[in-house]
């Protein structure tokens, strides 16, 4: 990973792009330095991602509720405040929204 410099990020400047789960829709606000991606996300009411995801993550929930569903049928409840982390290849996640929800989520090479 190469040397970020210090740097502030002002979210209402960075364009939003659309991603249609399986019902409901995703905005992404993403900065991508080198091998480090950040995303502001928010997931609509009712929102389901469209694919189990094995890439690894650091998600921050920063309104709302995230029910983090593993491919066993656990479901992780995340709560405004709470993080969770997983590394590349260590489960396969999908995101559930029921009433919509605001995340911080970090990821890259370094989750390898």
């Amino acid at each position: 990973m190469s040397n970020i410099p210090f740097q502030t990020i002002d979210w209402d400047s960075i364009e939003k792009t659309k991603h249609i789960g399986t019902t409901g829709i995703a905005h992404w606000q993403t900065i991508q330095l080198g091998g480090l991606r950040i995303r502001k996300v928010r997931y609509s009411k009712d929102y389901l991602a469209d694919h189990w995801c094995q890439k690894g993550h650091i998600v921050h929930c920063l309104e709302g509720n995230l029910i983090s569903e593993l491919e066993s049928g656990e479901q992780v409840l995340l709560s405004k405040g709470m993080t969770y982390i997983v590394s590349d290849n260590e489960s396969s996640h999908r995101s559930i929204a029921a009433n919509g929800v605001e995340l911080l989520i970090i990821d890259g090479d370094f989750l390898k």
